[in-house]
């Protein structure tokens, strides 16, 4: 029982929030010319390890007797799932952070040749 309802959340977790937040941050990728870049590859590898993850926590919980000790191992596999969802925001953030340090010196002289002064 506990196991299955873990199950549920985890799977409610990754079709409401992980697919939907994936999706929208490739989009805004795609939609920005890559100004804002999307860690496709690192997303994927932290999607296949929580999944690995999450599927080795909710073993742990379906084999324990004791509802207690279930209960952890199924929250335990809830938390992992929303690390893995929070993951791609954090990493986008991230980049963005680095790629806006990289924009600022460009547009410094664009300005300059704008006004005359480079």
């Amino acid at each position: 029982m506990t196991t299955g309802i873990g199950a549920v959340v985890v799977a409610l977790i990754a079709l409401g929030l992980f697919l939907p937040l994936v999706g929208f941050l490739a989009g805004t990728t795609a939609s920005t010319a890559g100004l804002v870049p999307f860690p496709a590859l690192s997303v994927t590898l932290v999607a296949l390890l929580g999944l690995v993850a999450v599927a080795g926590l909710l073993l742990l919980a379906v084999t324990r007797r004791r509802t207690g000790v279930a209960i952890v191992w199924a929250a335990l596999a809830v938390l992992v799932a929303l690390a893995v969802t929070v993951f791609p925001l954090v990493a986008v953030a991230s980049g963005s952070a680095e790629r806006a340090s990289d924009v600022v010196p460009l547009l410094g002289e664009l300005w300059g040749r704008l006004t005359g002064q480079g």
